[in-house]
């Protein structure tokens, strides 16, 4: 299958980048590359770290950014280890960074990577297919209490206890191979009248078990705020997300870089010591234009948030 992805809010990411021709970018997320196509175009003597969990996406994308390779260094790995890789490669600042989270559409739509309930295949969600933790593994071997905490805490699905019993007693009888068992055992779990009141019934669950399979959520946090070391004054970070958990991270990371005091409000003058080290300058997160809907309906929770190193 062909690695197919629209790249979301395209020009808002480049324009929020304020790319230099002669600067040193990372992409810790590259996908399908067209992001990063936009970026490297911008370059002369500049460079781009071109970084993915996923190694056939970046095969895709050399052969995308083809004409570019003397400009980019390629990596397989996570973002969250960008400063180890950075070190390794013996770059000290970046001019600019992008982060595109989530899932892209050819992971969704390839139905042999198991992350869509809209076929029936081996239960896998791995971006990274070199870890050892499959959604198979977290179906079916995660206790049910484990399963309603990932369930409600990832998915905000309100029936997190029913679907995780559903599936407990349907793995005791036998263990759950594929994506469309599992997506029975979630319509089972909702009462009829809820089942198809915010759209599919299954969208929540799996996005909660993608979320752990990948890990999306832990070191997060940590890793914005280490990355954003790796900023030179004026250098620029600009991160899309897909839904709340990842957006409110987002925030508290770009809030934190931009406070200048982080004491208890209580406490008489400042102890802690902290500078201000950002400014953001999305005040408010940037959506895509109703232009971009019609030609990408993936696009319609994603949201933009940028800042700027100081």
């Amino acid at each position: 299958m062909e690695f197919n992805h629209v790249s979301v809010m395209l020009k808002e990411c480049v324009d929020g980048l304020n790319i230099k021709s002669d600067g040193i970018y990372l992409d810790g997320t590259l996908g399908g590359g067209g992001h990063s196509l936009e970026i490297v175009k911008r370059l002369k003597s500049g460079k781009l770290i071109a970084v993915d969990r996923d190694e056939e996406a970046l095969n895709a994308a050399k052969k995308r950014l083809k004409e570019y390779l003397s400009k980019i260094n390629f990596a397989h790995d996570d973002f969250k280890n960008g400063v180890a890789l950075l070190d390794r490669l013996g770059i000290e600042k970046l001019d600019g960074i992008l982060l595109d989270l989530g899932v892209s559409s050819y992971q969704i739509d390839n139905e042999e990577r198991g992350f869509s309930y809209r076929f029936d295949s081996a239960l896998d969600m791995r971006m990274d297919r070199t870890q050892k933790l499959t959604a198979f593994d977290v179906v079916n071997g995660y206790s049910e209490s484990d399963l309603v905490k990932i369930f409600f805490n990832y998915g905000e699905e309100r029936f997190s206890k029913r679907i995780a019993q559903n599936i407990k007693k349907a793995a005791k009888e036998h263990a759950i191979k594929t994506t469309g068992e599992l997506a029975e055992l979630i319509k089972s779990g909702i009462p009829a009248k809820y089942r198809y009141a915010d759209g599919n019934p299954c969208k929540r669950v799996f996005q909660s078990i993608r979320i752990e399979v990948n890990s999306e959520l832990k070191g997060l946090y940590e890793g914005v705020i280490n990355l954003s070391e790796k900023l030179r004054p004026g250098g620029r970070f600009a991160i899309i997300s897909f839904h709340s958990l990842e957006d409110r991270i987002i925030k508290q990371a770009f809030k934190y870089l931009e406070s200048s005091c982080i004491c208890d409000k209580d406490m008489p003058i400042c102890t802690c010591g902290k500078e201000r080290q950002a400014v953001i300058l999305t005040k408010k997160p940037l959506t895509a234009t109703e232009e971009e809907l019609k030609n990408n309906p993936r696009a319609e929770s994603a949201k933009l948030r940028v800042m700027e190193k100081i």
